[in-house]
């Protein structure tokens, strides 16, 4: 074979090669983030010198059986035909945003010796394999929902759907998290993250530097919105800059940003309404504390997060009453609520995806404590740990979380609640769980 045949043979790993040294140079930029200078719009956001990140150390025996009990969960819940795992427990469905849970709760198991290095392997293995064997919607994008036994793409009820439901930018961005750390710290899966990126068609989720999902209306066409908001629009957006998209404006925390004065704390929210622009701001915690954990927060984030974490601090210091919000699953109907420090105008505001009222299934969420503990281990989180520690099944996992009314559990079992509880408790003991080496 001639030299020039086997450059072009190999072009295509070559591309693959030049995008990954591409997000070598990201990583770096986002390591070594700084304030900016009082000329930029970062400096509307004041850094506050009473941020303490607490340190990595080793785990204790108590929060090591708390990772083996969160990964109760993947082992009850992978299903055998794909390798993937439920959303919910015993319901054969998953999105691609639990899916991304469930891989980067298999990183953090191997990261903290729960499984070995071939249990890793054939679990990923597996998964990516069904990754790459899945239809796409509209054949370009993953879709919002598949049957986790046949990988059909489903409505949200499970129920098969030929054409899909459309595409989540913030659920692929999601995705490309664990598909990084694959490829840069686990080279033997490398090739296959690499089939899994190939089949996607990432231009009609671009545009303009936004993020854009898809839906379908029920006249059964397909509609296109910018997606996502302050806190999971950036997050989302850090992965898609790893890979070398165009993603400049979502990446931006100031071209929207206000703030609502909440007992004094200036806490950050989205200036765009759901009136006029048809989504809803929400100001939880599982942004921040995801970009904590995987990426290890910028400037900005790491403000903004302090700021979300600390109000709900003082809501305990004002109320008495333990506060880690954030969207879960809930164990009754509605079965999924947004519980918030902040949304459409209103503080401490529970709502359904619909926007419908929801006060009555405040939770503190389990979740979000394990996120804030493992961040700050401050005498707060602690309170939080405390509560957080009795919300388990030692033999199926972690439960969402506490209903604030009636003090019961909120007994909704998850992959995304026991996924981000390995994450956190792999970044307490070895630090951000994207980074380059060791």
């Amino acid at each position: 074979m001639s030299f020039k045949q086997s450059l072009v043979r190999a072009r295509s790993h070559l591309i693959f090669l030049t995008g990954l040294v591409t997000a070598f140079g990201l990583v770096g930029w986002l390591e070594g983030l700084s304030v900016g200078n009082a000329n930029t719009p970062e400096a509307i956001i004041e850094a506050n010198a009473d941020v303490k990140i607490a340190p990595t150390r080793p785990l204790t025996a108590q929060e090591m059986a708390w990772a083996k009990t969160a990964w109760r969960y993947f082992q009850n819940n992978t299903m055998p035909e794909t390798g993937l795992v439920n959303s919910v427990d015993k319901y054969n469905a998953s999105t691609l945003w639990d899916t991304s849970s469930y891989l980067m709760a298999v990183i953090a198991a191997q990261r903290l010796g729960i499984i070995d290095q071939n249990e890793f392997d054939t679990r990923i293995a597996k998964a990516l394999d069904s990754l790459t064997k899945m239809p796409l919607f509209e054949g370009k994008l993953p879709n919002k929902s598949y049957n986790t036994i046949s990988l059909q793409m489903v409505d949200y009820t499970n129920q098969p759907s030929e054409k899909g439901i459309g595409w989540s930018a913030i659920d692929i961005g999601r995705a490309l998290v664990p598909l990084n750390v694959l490829a840069w710290n686990y080279p033997q899966h490398t090739a296959s993250v690499k089939k899994v990126m190939e089949r996607w068609d990432t231009q009609p989720m671009l545009v303009k530097g936004t993020l854009q999902g898809a839906a379908v209306t029920a006249a059964g066409k397909t509609e296109y919105l910018q997606e996502g908001r302050l806190g999971y629009e950036e997050y989302a957006a850090k992965s898609f800059n790893l890979m070398g998209l165009d993603v400049a404006n979502a990446l931006r925390y100031t071209d929207f940003l206000t703030f609502v004065d909440i007992d004094g704390i200036q806490v950050a929210t989205d200036s765009r309404s759901a009136q006029q622009y048809g989504a809803h701001n929400y100001v939880v915690s599982e942004p921040y504390i995801l970009d904590g954990v995987e990426f290890g927060w910028d400037h900005l984030s790491q403000e903004l997060a302090w700021r979300v974490y600390k109000v709900q601090e003082k809501r305990f210091e004002d109320t008495g009453i333990l506060t880690a919000v954030s969207e879960d699953n809930i164990d009754k109907p509605p079965y999924f609520v947004y519980n918030t420090v902040f949304t459409n105008g209103k503080i401490w505001n529970a709502i359904t995806e619909k926007g419908e009222d929801a006060s009555q299934f405040k939770t503190l969420s389990t979740k979000a404590a394990f996120g804030w503990h493992m961040l700050y281990e401050t005498p707060y989180t602690q309170k939080l740990m405390d509560k957080a520690a009795t919300l388990t099944d030692p033999e199926r996992g972690w439960y969402s979380g506490v209903y604030e009314v009636s003090g019961e559990p909120n007994k909704a079992l998850t992959a995304n609640t026991n996924g981000i509880i390995l994450e956190t408790l792999a970044y307490k003991q070895s630090g951000k769980l994207m980074k380059l080496g060791k």
